[in-house]
C-alpha cells in the first residue's frame, strides 16, 4: 500500500486464523484508512491449517516469542503499531517492549479480560505496560462486559466500547447494526488514535 501512513502487525485469536472472515474484514477496514496491516499465523495455527483439525494455542511465552520475531522482521519505514483479536491482543500487550522496538501503541480487538463466567482476570500486566493499550470491546462481550469494567481503570489502558457488540463484534438485531458496521467503527476509532499519535510525534 503506497499511501500507508502507519503499519499495524495484527495477530489472530485462539480459534481462527489470520485469514478468517473477521481478520480479513478488519484488515480491509483499516486499509481504507491508509493503515498497512500485516497479518500472520502463530505456528500452532499454521500446523492446524496444514494438518487439519483444531489445535490448542501454544504457551503464552512461545506466542510472545513468535510475535517478537514478527516485530523484529518488520520494515521500520512506517510508524509502527501492534495488536490482535482476543488472544492476539493479549499476546501483543504482554510483549517486552523497549523504546528500541519502535512500537507506538497496542490495539486489542475484543480483549479476553477473563474466561466467560469465571473470575480469572488477565490484567496483572496492565500496571506495567511500556506503551498505551487501546482496547476495542463489545458492550456485551462475555470475556469482559461493560458493567464489569465500570469501576476498573489502569494508567495506560483505554477501553473504547462498541455498541451492542459481542466478542466477535456481532451486534444485537435490535441495534439495527451489522457486524461489518461494528468492525468499521472499530477501525475508524483505531485510525483516530493513530492520527493523534502521529500528530503528537511530529
Amino acid at each position: 500500500m503506497t499511501s500507508a501512513k502507519a503499519r499495524l502487525i495484527l495477530a489472530h485469536g485462539a480459534g481462527a486464523s489470520a485469514s478468517s472472515p473477521f481478520m480479513t474484514e478488519l484488515a480491509a477496514a483499516l486499509a481504507a484508512h491508509h493503515i498497512d496491516v500485516q497479518r500472520f499465523n502463530f505456528p500452532y495455527m499454521q500446523r492446524s491449517i496444514e494438518l487439519g483439525g483444531r489445535r490448542p494455542p501454544d504457551k503464552m511465552s512461545v506466542l510472545q516469542q513468535y510475535f517478537t520475531q514478527q516485530l523484529e522482521q518488520t520494515d521500520a519505514s512506517l510508524p509502527l503499531f501492534i495488536g490482535g483479536k482476543s488472544m492476539g491482543g493479549r499476546v501483543s500487550s504482554m510483549l517486552s517492549l523497549s523504546e528500541a522496538s519502535g512500537v507506538n501503541a497496542i490495539f486489542a480487538f475484543g480483549y479476553p479480560f477473563h474466561p466467560p463466567g469465571k473470575s480469572q482476570w488477565r490484567t496483572a500486566h496492565f500496571s506495567s505496560l511500556a506503551v498505551p493499550l487501546h482496547i476495542l470491546q463489545g458492550e456485551r462481550d462475555p470475556f469482559g462486559k461493560r458493567a464489569e469494567l465500570t469501576d476498573l481503570s489502569w494508567p495506560k489502558v483505554n477501553v473504547h466500547w462498541l455498541t451492542a457488540a459481542d466478542h466477535d463484534f456481532k451486534p444485537t438485531k435490535a441495534s439495527g447494526l451489522k457486524q461489518q458496521d461494528v468492525i468499521c467503527a472499530a477501525a475508524a476509532y483505531c485510525n483516530k488514535v493513530i492520527d493523534e499519535i502521529l500528530l503528537a510525534n511530529q
